[in-house]
């Protein structure tokens, strides 16, 4: 062995996970790789492409196939890079776009086919929130500080401290759906750009009164177009150095762009063609961010939404989810009997144990998600008992929960939904990660997770046996316990009526001597 191959032999190795994260922007596709090592997240690859899926987006909120295809395009190069990650190691996020397109289940759908890894719509405000979260991991700021990130068809608005957001806003308006609308004809004119700042300004009257009270001591800009404007206001910078980006510095800039009239005609080493065509939107948003939430000053950070995707993987690689302090803080909110709700969890848990293999659950997000159901069920109690599972289920669907996606909180939402009464089966939702007999199968589970503990006692379910095949499950109860349960004998078998709207058989065995095994079926 030489000296060279043998000088690592004594250095101690740590753990590394390698991760990525994809953002599927209304713009820009952006793909990032990184590895995890010591707690510390290191990028390793970036991968960006314009795309501009919101220019396909019409009036009636369809996506174009062109669109589509431009997009299916690149998730082609995405999915080269990809190659060889575990399921469990990559993320993909999409934006504003697929959430509003009405058809976007048909570009998922076809994204099925390019890349075996699930497609994530987030909300505007679980954007914001990432975002947030990638700035804050690479900049240190002492105090409140306010992050703008202007995408292709929303801008996101989020003040925090440290680590912490306080504010998540989203508002429709990005720098491509704001060119389409402005700016169609690449003419630039004083008349446009003036439409497009009110347009702004009346969307920013939603927040604007509350973020100017919360404050901040620095603003800090993110996304591409706001990359490409802070770099143009440096034009004049002093000594080199790069300086905040001011209302009167981008009103310069609008007044270069108005003399150059047309986007045809700007001429900047430092805009690439693929923002030109869109840049004049984006500055219009930023103008009237500025007039509206009275911003002195603005520094540009490249860490943005994939970033922020990628620090979360972080996060819950060592255990810190959000999600459980979403959980906790809707507990709070609501006055959630966490004892009974913890009792319904470990029964929950316990049954999922058991079927997860035959019933082939083994997406890490089932039970996660079965789990956050069992603790939140009853959050719609302090509405009204009656209908619970209504209130629940509303609650779940409506709220802000962030750390879950879309899919996510419908998929809780629908658990919470049908935990109790008669199903009816023509209402659960279609999912486009989630597959419909899985969800089938943990509302069955979670609705005997709240039914055996509907004495809310601690210590009543006695051990009970588990057996299952593909389509039924059996539940053995010690000898005379149940005969002595009368009303939760009933209930049962009530709720073994119940289960066929969902094609499970539930079979209640009263003591062990009438125990007999399951036929696999």
């Amino acid at each position: 062995m030489t000296q060279h191959e043998s000088v690592f032999n004594d250095v101690e190795t740590r753990e590394v996970s390698k991760v990525a994260a994809l953002d599927i922007g209304s713009n820009s596709f952006h793909l990032v790789v990184a590895r995890i090592v010591a707690g510390s997240v290191q990028i390793l690859h970036r991968v960006k492409q314009k795309v501009r899926l919101a220019e396909g987006l019409n009036d009636q909120d369809l996506l174009s196939d062109e669109a589509m295809e431009r997009g299916l395009a690149m998730l082609k190069v995405v999915a080269e890079s990809l190659k060889g990650f575990e399921p469990d190691s990559v993320r993909i996020v999409a934006t504003h776009t697929l959430r509003k397109a009405r058809n976007a289940r048909d570009f998922i759908n076809a994204a099925k086919d390019i890349l075996p890894y699930p497609i994530e719509v987030i909300s505007g405000v679980e954007e914001a929130r990432l975002i947030y979260s990638g700035v804050a991991h690479t900049n240190y700021s002492d105090g409140q500080q306010l992050v703008v990130d202007i995408g292709g068809g929303s801008t996101e608005f989020v003040i925090g401290e440290g680590f912490n957001p306080l504010i998540c806003r989203s508002l429709q308006m990005g720098c491509v759906s704001y060119t389409k609308r402005f700016f169609a004809s690449g003419e630039l004119k004083n008349k446009a750009f003036d439409q497009a700042i009110t347009a702004a300004e009346q969307q920013l009257e939603m927040i604007d009164n509350k973020y100017r009270r919360l404050g901040w001591v620095q603003c800090i800009g993110t996304s591409g177009t706001i990359r490409s404007l802070f770099t143009l206001c440096q034009q004049d910078r002093p000594n080199g150095h790069d300086i905040p980006v001011t209302l009167k510095s981008l009103r310069n800039l609008m007044k270069q762009f108005v003399s150059a009239g047309h986007v045809d005609k700007l001429d900047y080493p430092d805009l690439s063609e693929d923002r030109r065509v869109v840049i004049a939107g984006g500055l219009a948003i930023l103008i009237a961010v500025f007039k509206a939430l009275e911003i002195e000053g603005l520094v540009y950070s490249p860490a943005a939404l994939r970033e922020g995707v990628l620090y979360q993987m972080e996060d819950e690689l060592h255990h810190a989810d959000i999600r459980g302090r979403t959980a906790s803080s809707l507990a709070t909110r609501y006055d959630v009997d966490t004892s009974q709700a913890t009792m319904v969890l470990n029964t929950t848990l316990m049954l999922f144990a058991q079927v997860q293999k035959t019933w082939k659950l083994k997406s890490t997000d089932f039970k996660s998600m079965l789990g956050w159901a069992a603790l939140l069920h009853e959050v719609g109690m302090q509405i009204n008992s009656r209908g619970i599972q209504k209130h629940s289920a509303y609650i779940l669907a409506n709220v802000d929960m962030p750390g879950f996606t879309q899919e996510q909180q419908l998929l809780l939402s629908t658990l919470v939904r049908f935990h109790r009464k008669k199903i009816r089966i023509n209402d659960l939702p279609s999912f486009n990660i989630f597959d419909h007999q899985a969800v089938k199968r943990l509302i069955a589970l979670l609705r005997l997770g709240v039914l055996l503990n509907i004495k809310r006692q601690e210590g009543f379910i006695p051990d009970i046996k588990v057996d299952v095949n593909k389509s039924a499950l059996a539940l053995t109860f010690p000898d005379g316990w149940l005969d002595e349960k009368p009303i939760i004998s009933a209930d049962l078998l009530r709720e073994s009526d119940y289960w066929k709207a969902l094609d499970l058989t539930l079979e209640v065995i009263p003591d062990i001597t009438t125990l007999h095994p399951l036929n696999d079926a």
